[in-house]
């Protein structure tokens, strides 16, 4: 991509910098009732007219809503806010259906457990219930490559069409979510500063080689690679942890795409702000966080970088119209210092947030939302 030209494609206009005077949303969204009351049509019952008539109603939403392929009604949720079980194994609701269970780190009780684990004798990790999310075979290169390209058109051929951000992929567990989502919270944080987990990131390491590799030879032009590497309050591991196991791997990967004309978005939940220039030194086109980050430092630092997650569906759900106005007004302010700005509500619109506030929201954005 060393020559970047304007697209017709305005959600790669934006990734590269480069959007015009309308902004355009990416929502993360889970929210079935709030469909039904912007568009007047029963998403459990018509979810394809639904949609089509959200996409009609808002055109500058292009990221996070899909238009499903047919209009089979969808059951009803069985799940609500009561939730009694204290137990790991509960699911909670999420939009129309549920989540998985949040069991991580289940095969390992103790420090020696982990460090006497080998993730690449393990490399097949289709058999982890998923509990490690990326819970695939990643024994080779070739196995994973063949994964990932019959997920995208065939008439592509070996490389994805210029100037279009359809068909880009995305990767969970980029380094970080490795340990963390293998081994649970408690005996990651309780083994990662023991010298013998060295080993261990080693051999994460190489997996992931072998699948930014794969990325490399894929018809994309952008991957989206996720690491947690912060929280609301900011960072997880302190920064010489992450200068030896993190950061370095991001630049071999991402430095495997770039050489392949392939550039990275990356994605975080919580504060990004300690490690936003890390990440932009390791590669990275842009940042997807939550509104924890300050959005407006990161916009005037790094020129026309790509960033979403701004808003916050806190602010959505107490949907108060001046409330709600003043954050829009300050997303819009965002966007006009940086050219690569989306509107986003950073931390989900999940099914609970008020379909009022949403509206409010969505009605003001697509009002004022220009650069």
């Amino acid at each position: 991509m060393s020559e970047i030209k304007h697209s017709n494609d305005e959600k790669y206009n934006v990734y590269m910098g480069m959007g015009g005077k309308k902004l355009i949303h990416r929502e993360p969204w889970s929210n079935p009732d709030a469909e039904t009351y912007l568009t007047g049509i029963d998403y459990y019952e018509h979810p394809r007219l639904c949609r089509q008539k959200l996409h009609e109603l808002y055109p500058m939403i292009v990221d996070g809503i899909e238009i499903p392929e047919t209009d089979a009604p969808i059951p009803k949720p069985k799940l609500g806010k009561d939730i009694s079980s204290n137990s790991e194994q509960h699911t909670v609701r999420w939009g129309d259906s549920e989540t998985g269970t949040f069991l991580h780190g289940t095969f390992f009780k103790t420090p020696e457990d982990v460090f006497n684990f080998s993730p690449l004798e393990h490399a097949d990790f289709s058999k982890w219930r998923g509990s490690v999310v990326e819970n695939y075979d990643f024994s080779d290169e070739e196995t994973i490559y063949q994964r990932y390209r019959a997920k995208l058109p065939e008439e592509w051929g070996d490389k994805a069409p210029e100037g279009s951000a359809a068909g880009d992929i995305g990767f969970y567990n980029t380094m970080f979510m490795w340990p963390l989502l293998t081994f649970g919270w408690e005996l990651f944080l309780e083994c990662c500063l023991d010298d013998r987990f060295e080993r261990i990131m080693n051999e994460f390491a190489e997996i992931n080689r072998r699948v930014f590799r794969a990325f490399a030879r894929l018809p994309i032009n952008f991957v989206t690679c996720h690491d947690d590497i912060v929280m609301t309050r900011g960072p997880v591991c302190s920064p010489q942890w992450m200068n030896k196991y993190i950061f370095p791997r991001y630049e071999e990967y991402w430095s495997i795409l770039k050489s392949a004309r392939k550039e990275v978005i990356f994605m975080a939940d919580g504060c990004m702000d300690a490690y936003a220039d890390n990440v932009f030194a390791c590669g990275a086109r842009g940042i997807i966080s939550e509104p924890y980050t300050d959005y407006k430092a990161i916009a005037r630092k790094h020129k026309d970088c790509f960033i979403a997650g701004e808003g916050d569906n806190r602010i959505l759900d107490r949907n108060d119209p001046a409330e709600i106005r003043a954050m829009v007004e300050s997303m819009v302010e965002t966007g006009k210092i940086s050219r690569g700005y989306m509107m986003s509500i950073g931390n989900h619109i999940p099914w609970n947030v008020s379909p009022e506030g949403i509206k409010h929201y969505l009605d003001l954005s697509a009002e004022i939302g220009y650069r």
